[in-house]
């Protein structure tokens, strides 16, 4: 196994260029920068596939491999079997629903005891609901929308674009000021301490990771920014959306604004989970999403 890293992303992409599965785990450009002091990504080659894994240094027990990606078709859970007893693995992670739908729940289940893994469950939307927000059941967002537009945007006190290697400073500044009211680094082994290194890691190799961006300036300072990366045919990732809580429908704007300029061809957008947070869960379901995609884990029998 040899520990990934931005520079891996022009040799593996062409593996996760149609890769079958839904979870955002699976997002090339999200297994790079998620690769932290907690989880350390690795990938080896191997007969055409390629096999994942990801080392926890501070709880070896909770060390995982996720779906290995084949040239074409799905891994049988006899194969899986195999794979963990050879590579010293006992659990995979971030199995999506499908996979067992389409492979068989009776079949896995004999080489792995299956669980549902909830807080890792992905929200998954249509790009044209987000993109227009039409309907009753968006009402409060075109409201807050309107608000935004009357203070800021009608008096000429925004400007957005795409993050060049010059904005990034001003995001990182933004990342820091939206931590600090979210308390980020109290517990760096927490997801949101870890999330905002895989934040900095994906705003510092945007262009190497073919990363779509997107940021907000208000009154000359950049306010919220908001990257995507690919994931499937048909869907792309939100992979991280920040905005500064106190402008009033600043998030609202940035969510429209993404949806618009960041995932032309898509159908859909994955925003990724709510890893158990019941305020981030609240938010997600107020953008109603059309369906979840249901993240399990097997362990091995």
């Amino acid at each position: 196994m040899k520990q990934i890293s931005w520079e891996d992303y022009g040799s593996l992409k062409s593996f996760f260029k149609c890769q079958p599965y839904g979870l955002c785990s699976y997002s090339l450009p999200s297994l790079i920068v998620w690769s932290n002091h907690v989880f350390q990504t690795s990938y080896t080659q191997e007969n055409g596939r390629v096999i994942i894994a990801n080392d926890c240094r501070h709880r070896p027990e909770d060390s995982h491999l996720l779906l290995p990606l084949l040239p074409e078709g799905l891994p049988g859970p006899e194969e899986l079997a195999a794979l963990a007893a050879r590579t010293g693995y006992h659990r995979y992670e971030s199995v999506p629903e499908d996979y067992l739908d389409r492979t068989g729940w009776d079949r896995v289940s004999r080489y792995f005891a299956i669980t549902a893994h909830p807080e890792y469950d992905d929200y998954i939307y249509l790009t044209d609901d987000l993109s227009r927000l039409k309907g009753n059941r968006y009402a409060r967002k075109r409201n807050l929308l309107h608000q935004f537009d009357r203070n800021y945007l009608a008096v000429g006190r925004v400007a957005a674009g795409s993050i060049t290697p010059a904005v990034v400073p001003e995001c990182l500044v933004c990342l820091e000021k939206w931590c600090a009211i979210k308390k980020c680094d109290v517990d760096q082994d927490l997801d949101m301490a870890c999330e905002k290194k895989a934040a900095i890691n994906a705003l510092l190799h945007l262009d190497k990771l073919e990363m779509r961006s997107l940021f907000i300036r208000i009154d000359g300072e950049v306010c919220a920014f908001c990257i995507s990366s690919h994931l499937g045919p048909d869907m792309g990732v939100m992979n991280f959306e920040k905005a500064l809580p106190h402008i009033r429908g600043l998030y609202q704007y940035l969510d429209n604004e993404c949806a618009k300029t960041l995932f032309p061809g898509y159908r859909y957008i994955n925003k990724e989970s709510d890893m158990g947070l019941p305020a981030l869960a609240e938010s997600k379901n107020s953008y109603h999403p059309v369906r979840k995609i249901r993240a399990y884990r097997l362990e091995c029998k």
